[in-house]
């Protein structure tokens, strides 16, 4: 039995194999016919009419590219012929035979120096606004066109205090020229084009952001620039910063040495008021104030028993200046000029320089802890005279130097118009006076608001101090006047 059912099986394995073998031989046939199948397909998918039959890529235009078509025209560059006094050395000139003739191994000699720039047209009759540390001390200045045409050009008006500068060429027809924006309307994260010459290399555009605003770079008084990562590099300066509306928004003027895609601008609002005088005078008239004023950091504003940290402080009065006629005091915290809020001590040399000489301003001020309504009368500020300056603040730290009393002949020697304080004669590296930028020089006038006139009142007052508390002193130099913390 068991063998019959083993024939039987023996039978049914065989019938089996059988019809496995067949559906295998089927089954490789159809992977033949499939394979030839697909090779012919490849081969038609290959052939020209095929091809042609698939829609090629669309081509996406950059959207700066119509602006920059637009704009390049009004961007020019700005060379320059400067000449430089250079030292000569006779000594290093071999085969020199009048060398050992000179009791003065060095003479000088005059020699051509060349520099280059940037500028933007901004009148279709060849007025151009650039840089004027570009344009400044220059003997000969050429203008090239986006078209690569030279001209001479005319240095017309320049202002140091802000970096600017306009120049005009003759170009005997109407030029290209750029729209004025609004750079008050911009706004950290606007994207902007920069359009100038780095490096000598004509029309380069550059994109970035606006990465932020009011920035104070130790420029000047009227610091108030334009940061951006659009690449700016050297030959930029004085090139224009276009926002998506193709308007002029700032003037390139600066880089950050140290870091990469830094660069700032001059906002145009600075530049729009000035140009008009510029191209009639030549030069900015400015309103005068007669104050020197410093920032209000918290440590100044707990000194001064003050609710925030906000306002121009007055460190020093010019006697005879406006704010002495008005009635000003040092230690006024000013907040507000002309109706316009003061933020702080950047706001405010901005205001008064844009205030008509002669007008009458209200001002309002805190002193003692309450506000004051006080009215001055602008002056003008005189080229290269008294300036209204920031005074220098640094601080942090205690006590930690050596002082001596104060005479007529060491105020003298100072520069300093004081009768009475003392005199530090060493600071500690390192103390808390050190950390607070006292120096060797300073004049220490008051502590903690109490006049001092010798180094046994300055012991006195500071003995008053609590251990832990903040010190108030107010400090001369040759530079100015300054409230100084120093913090135990």
């Amino acid at each position: 039995m068991f063998r019959r059912i083993g024939n039987s099986l023996t039978n049914r394995r065989f019938g089996i194999n059988t019809i496995v073998l067949t559906a295998l031989l089927f089954l490789l046939g159809g992977f033949i016919v499939s394979a030839r199948f697909n090779t012919t397909g490849s081969a038609a998918a290959d052939s020209p009419t095929l091809q042609s039959q698939i829609p090629a890529k669309s081509f996406v235009q950059s959207p700066f590219t119509p602006l920059v078509e637009k704009l390049t025209p009004s961007v020019v560059n700005v060379k320059v012929t400067k000449i430089e006094k250079t030292e000569f050395p006779f000594q290093e000139m071999p085969g020199n035979p009048f060398g050992q003739f000179f009791n003065n191994p060095k003479s000088q000699q005059n020699r051509p120096v060349q520099g280059a720039g940037s500028g933007v047209i901004i009148s279709s009759d060849g007025y151009i606004l650039t840089n004027n540390h570009v344009v400044e001390g220059a003997k000969e200045v050429e203008v090239t066109l986006n078209n690569r045409k030279e001209f001479k050009a005319q240095i017309v008006g320049r202002d140091p205090k802000t970096d600017l500068a306009i120049v005009k060429i003759d170009a005997g027809k109407s030029l290209p020229a750029a729209n004025i924006g609004d750079s008050n309307s911009l706004k950290v994260g606007d994207w902007v084009l920069a359009i100038g010459n780095p490096f000598g290399l004509n029309q380069t555009v550059t994109s970035g952001i606006v990465s932020a605003k009011g920035r104070v770079i130790g420029a000047g008084p009227y610091d108030d620039f334009i940061q951006t990562d659009a690449s700016i590099n050297p030959g930029n300066s004085g090139g224009p910063l276009f926002d998506m509306r193709g308007e002029v928004v700032g003037i390139n003027t600066a880089i950050m040495a140290e870091g990469q895609g830094i660069g700032f601008a001059i906002p145009i609002n600075t530049a729009k008021p000035l140009i008009p005088q510029l191209e009639t005078k030549g030069e900015v008239t400015r309103g005068y104030l007669g104050a020197n004023i410093q920032t209000v950091t918290p440590e100044l504003a707990s000194a001064l028993r003050l609710e925030d940290p906000k306002g121009a402080l007055v460190a020093d009065v010019v006697p005879g200046g406006p704010a002495d006629k008005a009635g000003i005091k040092r230690g006024d915290l000013i907040i507000s000029f002309d109706g316009k809020a003061v933020g702080d001590s950047h706001d405010l040399p901005a205001l008064v320089a844009a205030t008509p000489v002669d007008k009458e301003v209200p001002m309002t001020v805190i002193r003692d802890g309450k506000e004051h309504e006080i009215s001055v009368r602008v002056a003008m500020l005189e080229s290269g005279g008294t300036k209204l300056a920031e005074a220098n603040q640094s601080v942090q730290g205690k006590l930690g130097l050596q002082v001596q009393d104060l005479n007529s002949q060491m105020a003298r020697q100072l520069g300093i118009d004081a009768d009475h304080g003392v005199v530090v004669a060493n600071v500690e590296p390192g103390s808390p006076a050190d950390r607070a930028s006292l120096r060797q020089g300073d004049v220490i006038v008051e502590v903690n608001r109490k006049a001092v006139k010798s180094t046994s009142d300055l012991k006195e007052e500071i003995a008053k101090v609590p251990n832990g508390d903040s010190v108030l002193l107010f400090v001369k130099n040759e530079q100015g006047s300054r409230y100084v913390v120093v913090r135990g």
